[in-house]
């Protein structure tokens, strides 16, 4: 039976690694706001003898993300496994500055979607699939409040739902990924030196057994 992998911010980064390092085994379901990005991503994977579908959504809009979760059931009736890397990034301001919409955006990419797509993807993980996220420690870091908080939000909210499905399942895995030179560092770290952080595929295959054990 087919193996189906759904990977919420596959359009670039770490997303788009673990989708191609995923689809030498699974069916990948990549789910990023840029089209282009993703046909360039499903064309990597076609190349590689993979099969992807592609799902140009954005993880805030609640009817979107309903509709995909219906027709992923309708196809294949269940999801063996989830990696979430979907977030936003705010730019970066003191606590008493951050910007209302940027920290409204926050929030609901952040913390509402992921409790709508969890109450939306339980059912398809059923009992036996997994569901991975990816800590970012950056809560009351200076700076971070916007992007710290929600993100601190969003982990605590997985190592929840990791402790009440931990007898029954599904299984649920909270990672942290080493630094990579992601468009997302680079806004908040401008001028670093990119040569002294881990490559996404690099940090794909380090997390890979992670996700798959």
């Amino acid at each position: 039976m087919t193996q189906i992998a759904l990977i919420t911010g596959a359009s670039r980064g770490l997303g788009a690694a673990l989708a191609e390092r995923l689809a030498e085994t699974h069916h990948i379901v990549a789910v990023g706001k840029t089209t282009g990005a993703l046909e360039e991503l499903d064309d990597r994977i076609q190349a590689k003898g993979g099969q992807s579908t592609l799902a140009p959504m954005d993880i805030t809009v609640e009817a979107a993300m309903q509709q995909l979760c219906r027709s992923i059931y309708d196809r294949w009736q269940k999801i063996d496994l989830w990696v979430h890397t979907a977030v936003h990034a705010a730019p970066l301001a003191p606590a008493g500055h951050i910007g209302p919409k940027d920290m409204d955006k926050s929030i609901l990419t952040n913390v509402t979607a992921t409790a709508r797509l969890i109450g939306y993807i339980s059912p398809l993980l059923g009992t036996d699939g997994k569901a991975v996220f990816f800590d970012d420690p950056k809560g009351g870091a200076p700076f971070f409040g916007a992007y710290g908080s929600t993100k601190a939000a969003q982990i605590a909210m997985a190592r929840s739902w990791q402790a009440e499905s931990a007898k029954n399942g599904p299984r649920v895995e909270v990672l942290t990924p080493h630094a990579m030179p992601t468009a997302t560092r680079a806004r908040f770290h401008p001028g670093e030196n990119r040569d002294d952080l881990a490559a996404p595929a690099d940090e794909a295959a380090r997390l890979l057994p992670l996700i798959l054990g």
